[in-house]
């Protein structure tokens, strides 16, 4: 069973075409994208587990340089 969820985040100001450059490269990622709003990028993430995904929130994603705040919001399957 795979697990997936969204990631908002915000970041520095000036910083979000570098920080979603880096997210593209983050094993996990399937996709990253710039929003306009309250959140500057969203990004979808897969993993094998629940597990595995607040993994790559926790060491992956937040500690990119130019991350301000996230906020996950894991996918239920129905």
């Amino acid at each position: 069973m795979t697990a997936t969820a969204y990631v908002l985040i915000n970041c520095d100001i000036g910083k979000e075409r570098a920080v979603l450059e880096e997210l593209r490269k983050v094993p996990g990622v399937i996709e990253a994208n710039l929003l306009y709003g309250v959140y500057d990028i969203i990004v979808k993430i897969s993993g094998k587990d629940e597990r595995e995904v607040r993994e790559t929130v926790l060491t992956k994603i937040r500690l990119l340089p130019g991350v301000k705040r996230t906020l996950t919001m894991p996918v239920v399957e129905v």
